[in-house]
């Protein structure tokens, strides 16, 4: 029991140096069925062997189911690999148990005359009995009997040929046989073979406790990863800010992620259980830092990105959208949006999808173009396939000379250039209203009005409580289409509003 110990124990520290449990395991290898017939007579073996020669049958070894990959694995049941094995071929060879071929009833003779009998197989007791020696094997490509149990569980070097090249010495064997299986080596190795398998069996052993306690371990951290996944997208989805100037849990202003993970350990026993061992310094792996947020998001955005140009390559034709706009750090981006027509669903629907900011450089119109060709690469879009594209009404946009529409003309000519029909009208009432002097006076009005309420808290309460409908609005300097808010608040509200004014 003590050397069982020592082997499970050696078999668990080895299943933990895995680093990846998932990998598939070259100990899994052929499984042979293992119907073995106990055929054989009783006779003792005469010293001097008889000569005469029995025909073996046929192999019936080959008949044996043989994995697809078996050419791969070794052959756990042959004694030349035993020493070999990895654990879990081991545990497989344990259970099975040793494969002896049956029709091979004699091996060939040895210079003496001797040589190997099926014979050696049965043990005959003093009392008459008759037992198996299930332990014996004998390798045809050796000539040799190998002890199973000692072979497999000897350790170190074991004493004797039988637990370790092999014997072959025919004319000694009876002796040296019945001094082996009574020594106490044979009989611990014996013990340890019989437990161990009986363990397998009821599948019972150390190394299934730990194997199990690392499925839990696994499975714990699957379920912490998805709900750290949901929490990135959910974040993500409503444009929601994610960090804070605090990065530690339990904190103030440790921004909206931390907080959802605060939140959802209220209830949820598997964030509970992982919010526990990060404040009782349990574990230094958390998935809680900026690192894996950033990670996170970006995979989304590739997983969707992916799936966006799938849908474009099923459509082949599509057209480009682009508009350019300094951020907050005036770094000049420019926006790419896709049309296309979307056929992966049974309801065909046109659809513009935002594929992302790019960096831009160089404003000019060969500078723009070379951006979105290079982005069209990297999409693996074929710039053939373009038959539309839509800019603002920018010379280096629209130009017909250096613009980015006639560059692409130029390679493509059915991509047809169509300018952004809301900017256009923009610029045209903007425009019209800047050349009509009523125009003008009226939403200069509209915006003064505006003004009289919004500078004062005392007279915009004023407003509220006698106002029940719209409240005014500034006038947009920019969209011309966003002025029709300021329009309606004095449009239907005018009698209400003066009265306040006066």
């Amino acid at each position: 029991m003590f050397l069982l110990k020592i082997r499970v124990s050696m078999l668990v520290l080895m299943r933990f140096m895995e680093t990846v449990p998932m990998l598939n395991i070259t100990s899994e290898v052929i499984m042979l069925n293992m119907d073995v017939d106990s055929n054989s007579n009783g006779d003792d073996i005469d010293a001097n062997g008889d000569d005469t020669d029995v025909v073996p049958e046929e192999s019936s070894s080959h008949d044996n189911a043989i994995d697809a990959n078996a050419y791969l694995q070794p052959d756990i049941f042959d004694a030349r690999n035993w020493g070999a094995l990895d654990p879990k071929a081991i545990d497989v060879l344990v259970e099975k148990g040793p494969k002896r071929d049956l029709s091979i009833q004699k091996g060939p003779k040895d210079k003496l005359g001797r040589r190997f009998s099926a014979k050696l197989y049965t043990r005959n007791l003093p009392n008459g009995e008759e037992c198996d020696r299930d332990w014996l094997v004998y390798s045809k490509e050796l000539d040799r009997i190998f002890c199973f149990c000692c072979k497999i569980f000897g350790k170190g070097r074991g004493k004797g040929q039988l637990a370790n090249e092999g014997f072959s010495d025919w004319i000694h064997l009876t002796i040296r046989l019945k001094e082996h299986e009574i020594g106490a080596e044979h009989v611990r190795n014996m013990a340890t073979w019989y437990d161990l398998r009986l363990r397998l069996q009821k599948n019972e052993t150390i190394d299934n406790v730990a194997r199990q306690q690392l499925e839990k371990e696994k499975d714990h951290w699957r379920k912490v990863l998805l709900r750290i996944l949901l929490i990135v997208k959910f974040l993500a989805k409503h444009n929601l800010a994610f960090r804070g100037t605090n990065s530690k849990l339990y904190e103030d202003s440790n921004g909206n992620f931390l907080g959802l993970v605060e939140m959802l350990a209220e209830f949820d026993p598997v964030i509970q259980e992982h919010v526990r061992r990060i404040t009782n310094d349990e574990t230094h792996t958390h998935y809680l830092g900026h690192g894996i947020q950033n990670e996170l998001i970006q995979l989304l955005a590739a997983a969707i990105k992916t799936e966006i140009i799938k849908k474009i390559k099923e459509a082949k034709y599509f057209s480009v959208i682009l508009d350019c706009t300094p951020d907050a750090s005036h770094q000049e981006q420019m926006s790419l949006i896709i049309r296309y027509v979307d056929v992966s669903s049974s309801s065909v629907c046109i659809v513009e999808s935002f594929l992302g900011f790019l960096n831009v450089n160089d404003t000019t119109g060969k500078g723009l173009f070379d951006v979105l060709e290079n982005e069209l690469k990297q999409l693996d879009l074929d710039i053939d396939n373009v038959r539309g594209q839509s800019y603002n009404n920018g010379s280096n946009m629209k130009g017909k000379n250096q613009g980015v529409q006639k560059r692409l003309l130029d390679i493509n000519p059915r991509a047809f250039y169509t300018a952004c029909g809301s900017h256009s009208l923009n610029l045209t009432l903007c425009d019209m209203v800047k050349s009509c002097g009523k125009a003008k006076d009226f939403f200069g009005i509209i915006q003064r009005i505006y003004t009289i309420f919004a500078k004062s808290t005392k007279r915009w309460q004023i407003l509220k409580d006698n106002i029940e409908g719209l409240t005014p609005k500034s006038v947009s300097s920019t969209r011309w289409e966003s002025r029709i808010d300021s329009v309606k608040a004095i449009r239907f509200q005018i009698s209400d509003i003066l009265i306040q004014m006066i």
